[in-house]
């Protein structure tokens, strides 16, 4: 629809002109259950009032207000009955002569969603009964009701719910229910995009939060916890509340204002697309953090991030709200940060700068070196752009970033700046400048220079070390040489700790001497480390104070070739797999000798969300990197060091279940693919480990991917687990056997109909896309391109981003895969802005991989030559 698409120059002509001064939404979603009264085909609708009270600076001019909707029924303009087929075009209600102070009131029937945008309708197939909850960033809330769908058009909001009776309803504030009629309290002035409404049968646990601060005032905070009535028995809301007054304490010492939203919700809802949004008073997650079967400490740790990451966002993005969505880092790179800051501070995850390292940098080095790699505070001209936004430069190169800030300014100046910061702007919206201003005040420093290198340009910078030794074998020059892409070729001001390593008696490889410097330039010499003993190994980013990718001189390679496993320190260690992996993607390190590495050190590794990192990265290297011709002597190499390791584990141990996972994961031979049927069927014991439901449905897709288990082996397994995670495993596994009418009907059901869920849209794309049906999976490269464009035009946006992602001929790595997405760009120019990104940035996995292979098989070839 041509007016769904908001752009940043109508979203700032509507906020010149307009202010909003309160909201009264109404809705009747009685008609989620039963059969109702709709026509065959026509969506299921709700009803939906909105009145909106605001003011226009121009009176006379025209504007508009969005709405998403199958139909209008009536809409008045201060008091004067507009004819909704004039004026509503199914995205936009155009708003004429508008006057000083004005009231809006549209009566419409809005459409539950199963896309997971708007108001998502779930119905549970293990008890039939029906879940609401509502998602809207960017810009949603306009497909429940309608609004000025804009983050710096903030206003008040009263909710009032009709719902099915023996329901309970939650929204933003308190509610109660009164004659048949959930009314809630007013918010404070928010953003559309964080209001929210959970309404169903959901099981609901209760806690409480009090805080007596120093001027004497006592803060009392009602908590909630919900999830559906199946998840219950798994329910460890407990832990959830424990993290969650953590937070609180942790948030309420360092930012000095108080939490402002009245009460404390949680809800972990069905088939969510995101990991959890920080609508205030009502946070929802997706229920995959309740954990149906054994997970290891990693998961916990994960979980317990995302609750204070969006409890970050209370103050950063709900009390203060960045303008447009060029700010977006405003709130996301500050509540990625401030998730770490406060899990390391306040919980029992003290390593979780570790996963931090990690984890998060490798999603964010990734996103930096594609060719939609942006500045963290990014040129957003539309809504799709937002979409496309929240991204691993927004969240993890931004947290990376603010690090590193953090090591600039000095912790207590960069709090500082915060708490001034939101007391200068509480219940508003804000720029770049605002929070720069805030900060310079605090450090005295000139933040203008660091956010032009830091935040107004984009890349990755690589830092290697340069050794030159005296004639007595000690440090006569030690430097630090930074490079930047062609492409980016910005070279920042690094502030780093080079640490120096070697291998003492014990055969331990540990630091022997650290210093912290500048690096600034192309070469920065570390004057202090001169004279030191010779390293065997040197780390330019030690402790992880920068945003870069660290580099090897040969001496710290070839150390680390034969003793990484000897590295103590497990930042240390997490740090140089970090930086190998980079080596591995960057066609630097051959893909076969990272899978070595792994092979021969992954064992020894004591942090178990470091492990479950190289397990992934491991995989993608056969996938993505090896020679093909070497890929099944991998699988067989990384399957029989799997199962080594599996049964070496400590029986009932995380590192035991994490390899059993792995070891589903590249199974392929007759001898792991047996080894795994015998271990559903019981005929096969692994000493304390519990082949629990989770683990089951795990170990069934690579049976199903390789013809050892049929449709019957995976009806009988659903009507064990006849639940909706069931339902999504037992979809996956479906789409993951070797049929060609297995996958004919599997790209169907996904791009000619859009009968499926967003959960099992996604199900059935991870199942139909196996490494080890590449030639099954060629003839669906050509029809991808013929119908990207359709699908893009058709369906909604997070639908499409998920199949033309999803779906993208990546496994078929070739020059002619290559060539066939060139020519659909070249052919393509016009095409959806988002949609060209999306490929641009298959098309740079794609010629990536084909590097690795190239450098891999170059390696191979030099092997046999030596």
């Amino acid at each position: 629809m041509p007016g769904e698409n908001l752009s940043r120059d109508e979203a700032r002509e509507r906020a010149a002109l307009l202010v909003v001064d309160g909201y009264d939404v109404s809705l009747d979603v009685r008609s989620a259950v039963g059969d109702g009264d709709f026509e065959s085909g026509a969506p299921r609708t709700f009803r939906s009032v909105t009145t909106i009270r605001f003011r226009c600076a121009e009176p006379g001019a025209t504007s508009f207000a969005d709405l998403i909707a199958p139909s209008v029924t009536a809409v008045s303009l201060n008091g004067r009955d507009l004819d909704p087929s004039e004026v509503f075009d199914g995205s936009r209600i155009v708003l004429e002569d508008l006057a000083a102070d004005n009231e809006l009131v549209v009566d419409a029937q809005c459409a539950y969603s199963r896309t997971g945008e708007g108001m998502h309708r779930f119905v549970d197939p293990e008890d039939g009964e029906v879940y609401l909850y509502t998602q809207y960033e960017p810009a949603d809330s306009r497909r429940v009701f309608a609004n000025f769908e804009q983050p710096d058009l903030k206003a008040p909001f009263r909710f009032e719910v009709r719902a099915p009776e023996g329901w309970t309803v939650w929204s933003n504030g308190t509610g109660e229910l009164t004659d048949g009629t959930w009314r809630f309290a007013e918010t404070k002035p928010i953003s559309t995009y964080i209001t929210c409404v959970v309404a169903g049968p959901y099981h609901y646990v209760t806690d409480s939060y009090s805080r007596t601060f120093a001027d004497g005032t006592t803060l009392r905070i009602p908590l909630g916890a919900m999830c559906r009535k199946g998840l219950a028995p798994y329910f460890d809301a407990d832990d959830v509340f424990l993290v969650t007054k953590q937070g609180l304490d942790f948030f309420h010492d360092h930012f000095d204002y108080p939490y402002p939203f009245g009460k404390y919700d949680q809800a972990f809802v069905p088939e969510y697309n995101l990991g959890a949004m920080e609508n205030p008073g009502m946070v929802t997650f997706r229920e995959e953090f309740i954990f149906r079967g054994k997970v290891t400490r990693s998961s916990y740790e994960g979980r317990a991030n995302v609750i204070l990451h969006e409890m970050a966002h209370m103050w950063f993005g709900d009390l203060v709200t960045m303008e447009w969505w060029d700010d977006l880092w405003l709130k996301e790179s500050f509540a990625d940060f401030m998730g770490t800051f406060a899990n390391v501070g306040a919980t029992r995850f003290k390593d979780a700068w570790i996963t931090f390292a990690n984890r998060r940098k490798a999603w964010a080095y990734r996103a930096d070196q594609l060719p939609s790699t942006h500045p963290i505070t990014a040129d957003i001209r539309d809504l799709q752009d937002a979409k496309l936004n929240f991204d691993g430069i927004t969240y993890a190169k931004g947290a990376s970033v603010l690090k590193q800030l953090v090591a600039y300014v000095g912790q207590d100046a960069f709090l500082e700046g915060a708490r001034r910061y939101f007391k200068r702007h509480a219940y508003g919206n804000t720029r770049l400048g605002d929070l720069l201003s805030a900060l310079e005040e605090t450090s005295g420093r000139d933040m203008g220079v660091w956010a032009r290198s830091w935040l107004q340009t984009a890349g990755v910078n690589s830092l290697t070390p340069q050794v030159l030794l005296d004639a007595e074998g000690r440090i006569d020059e030690l430097a630090v040489v930074q490079e930047a892409a062609e492409s980016h070729p910005e070279l920042r001001p690094h502030r780093v700790a080079v640490g120096l390593y070697r291998l003492g008696s014990d055969g331990a490889l540990e630091r022997y001497a650290r210093a912290e410097v500048d690096v600034d330039g192309p070469r920065t010499v570390v004057a202090e480390l001169a004279g030191a003993e010779a390293p065997e190994l040197v780390m330019v980013n030690d402790d992880d104070l920068t945003y870069c990718k660290t580099r090897f001189d040969e001496t710290s390679l070839t150390t680390l070739r034969e003793h990484l496993g000897a590295l103590t320190d497990p930042l240390a260690r997490a740090q140089c797999w970090s930086a190998l992996w980079n080596m591995t993607r960057d066609a630097l390190l051959p893909a076969r000798e990272f899978v070595d590495l792994v092979l021969r050190f992954a064992g020894r590794e004591s942090d178990i969300g470091v492990l479950q990192m190289l397990h992934a990265w491991a995989n993608s290297s056969l996938v993505n990197y090896v020679a093909p011709e070497w890929r099944q002597t991998g699988e067989r190499l990384l399957a029989e060091g799997a199962l080594r390791e599996l049964r070496a584990a400590a029986p009932g141990s995380e590192q035991q279940l994490a390899w059993a996972r792995f070891l589903a994961s590249v199974a392929s031979g007759p001898e792991d693919l047996g080894l795994l049927r015998g271990l559903l069927e019981g005929a096969e014991k692994v000493e304390g480990l519990d082949v629990d439901q989770e683990l089951r449905w795990a170990f069934l897709e690579p049976l199903a991917a390789h013809g050892a288990a049929d449709e019957s082996v995976l009806a009988a397994e659903l009507a064990r687990d006849d639940t909706a995670s069931g339902r999504r495993h037992q979809v996956r596994c479906l789409a993951a056997r070797p049929s060609e009418a297995v996958k004919a009907q599997a790209w169907a059901q996904v791009v000619e109909s859009d009968a499926l869920s967003n959960a099992l849209v996604e199900a059935t794309i991870s199942g139909f896309s196996q490494p080890s049906q590449r030639e099954l999976l060629a003839p669906y490269a050509e029809k991808y391109f013929a119908a990207i464009e359709r699908v893009w035009a058709g369906r909604s946006i997070q639908i499409g981003m998920v199949v033309v992602r999803g779906l993208f001929p990546a496994l078929q790595q070739s020059r002619a895969t290559l060539d066939a997405t060139d020519a659909w760009l070249a052919a393509h120019e016009d095409a959806a802005p988002a949609l060209r990104r999306l490929v641009l940035e298959a098309r740079d996995d794609l010629a990536r991989g084909l590097r690795g292979q190239a450098c891999d098989a170059a390696a191979a070839d030099a092997s046999t030559a030596g």
